[in-house]
């Protein structure tokens, strides 16, 4: 179903791309409702659960909840704007076909504001800045690491992600497996042992601190010896469609009064609450 759902999304997205609409695109919350896209399986960033305790929301067509920190910060930007809030459940690949295809009106998954994606999308924020760490089992020639040229053998990271293919190459001795489809395969394929080290940003990484305390956070910055990354890498925003100026300004107006402290706060907020079974 969700690899029928992500063909669907492609010849939309593609269909949008040849009639060329982009003149007069419509703001999506005419309706007064923003619908935003994520995977509620990425703690800290967005998870689902069962209920609506700590402040969590509906996904549609479910009968789950999603939270975490973009589930927050889309809470915020509707109520300063007077919106209700819609959120869908989409894999990763098929977060940005729906922003162009105009099934969402916004992404708000934990995206990196590359210039790839900048092609396709315009972006909103950045929403929170996330430096790029690693993560090795405790007691592993790995977790002594102390910088990215002391890291060898096998890794893997997530699929889509700057983390793979753009971190994990830099390493010298790293012997790059198939990426995971999603963040939580990521760290299982670390817990369990298939993978001796893997490479995320340091939210997702905190996160997977609480649920996997066997686990060491390796963080080379401040190091010659660290990953080479570009602003564009590690700033996280907001994807709406191209030309959609209206909702892109209404987003970044609440954005621009938050400061780096701010996200911290709210992303540390999210990592205290998620659920320990990840």
């Amino acid at each position: 179903m969700r690899r029928m759902l992500a063909m669907a999304l492609a010849i939309l997205m593609m269909t949008a791309l040849l009639s060329g609409a982009q003149a007069g695109v419509p703001s999506g919350v005419e309706d007064g409702v923003l619908t935003v896209a994520m995977e509620c399986n990425y703690a800290p960033y967005n998870w689902s659960q069962s209920d609506d305790s700590n402040g969590a929301v509906p996904i549609s067509g479910s009968n789950e909840y999603a939270n975490g920190y973009d589930v927050m910060m889309a809470k915020k930007l509707c109520e300063a704007n007077g919106w209700k809030l819609e959120i869908v459940r989409l894999d990763w690949d098929s977060l940005v076909p729906a922003v162009l295809s105009g099934v969402v009106d916004a992404v708000i998954a934990g995206q990196s504001m590359t210039a790839a994606r900048a092609e396709m999308v315009d972006f909103a924020g950045p929403y929170l800045y996330a430096s790029i760490v690693c993560l090795a089992r405790q007691g592993t020639p790995q977790a002594e690491a102390k910088g990215i040229s002391e890291l060898r053998g096998y890794c893997t990271s997530q699929l889509g992600t700057i983390w793979y293919s753009v971190c994990l190459p830099q390493i010298p001795n790293a012997e790059i497996q198939p990426a995971a489809e999603s963040a939580p395969a990521m760290l299982m394929a670390l817990e369990t042992g298939a993978v001796d080290f893997v490479c995320t940003d340091i939210p997702t990484a905190q996160g997977a601190l609480a649920v996997y305390p066997d686990m060491v956070l390796l963080d080379f910055s401040g190091s010659e010896d660290n990953f080479v990354v570009s602003e564009e890498e590690i700033n996280i925003g907001i994807s709406v469609m191209k030309g959609n100026a209206v909702l892109k300004d209404a987003l970044d107006a609440v954005l621009s009064t938050m400061t780096v402290d701010d996200f911290n706060a709210m992303m540390a907020e999210a990592t205290a609450i998620q659920p320990i079974n990840g």
